[in-house]
């Protein structure tokens, strides 16, 4: 009879002169937590009930830090600020000239309803064609949303630049192509 014997490395906490099993991980810095120590829980919880996060922090760090928190640390800007993020964006957006006679045949709709510059470069943006049913062009956004959002394209800025866009384009159509079509 053959038995196999099989032994687990454990690893020992990492606090003083403490030969329990460290199965618990402990950072060693405030801003890595690639860097860690393993403790067991006796430790863990003297180093919990010990550690202060904030330490050595005024109250005016503490209290930006716990305002960038709340939108990940990620820049953010109040909509209704004149340098809105999204307003220069739209404007920018919509800054190219484009060529009327090349919309001219596609939107025959021009005697139903008036269209300003920006509206026809939304239609053309979220790639639906004028005239067509307010639900289907919020199914057309839904579906852009889902294929440009970061958290499924990994963060990439590329993607994230195109949402923007697209949700300008819908916001613009939302504020004056829906009251028309709808009413």
């Amino acid at each position: 009879m053959l038995f196999v014997i099989l032994y687990t490395m454990k690893n020992i906490c990492d606090w003083n002169n403490c030969f329990e099993i460290g199965e618990y991980k402990a950072p060693l810095e405030k801003d890595n937590s690639k860097n860690y120590q393993l403790l067991c829980l006796n430790h863990i919880k003297e180093f919990n009930k010990n550690w202060n996060y904030f330490a050595g922090m005024n109250d005016k760090q503490i209290f930006n830090f716990l305002k960038s928190d709340m939108t990940w640390h990620k820049p953010t800007q109040s909509f209704s600020s004149s340098d809105n993020f999204f307003k220069i964006l739209w404007n920018n957006a919509l800054k190219d000239d484009f060529d009327k006679s090349k919309f001219k045949n596609q939107f025959n709709h021009d005697s139903q309803f008036k269209f300003n510059h920006n509206d026809i470069k939304a239609f053309g943006i979220l790639g639906v064609s004028v005239g067509l049913k307010w639900e289907k062009i919020q199914n057309k956004f839904k579906m852009l949303v889902k294929k440009f959002h970061p958290d499924i394209n990994l963060g990439n800025k590329k993607y994230e630049e195109k949402l923007k866009i697209i949700t300008l384009a819908y916001t613009q159509l939302k504020n004056t192509y829906k009251e028309k079509i709808d009413t």
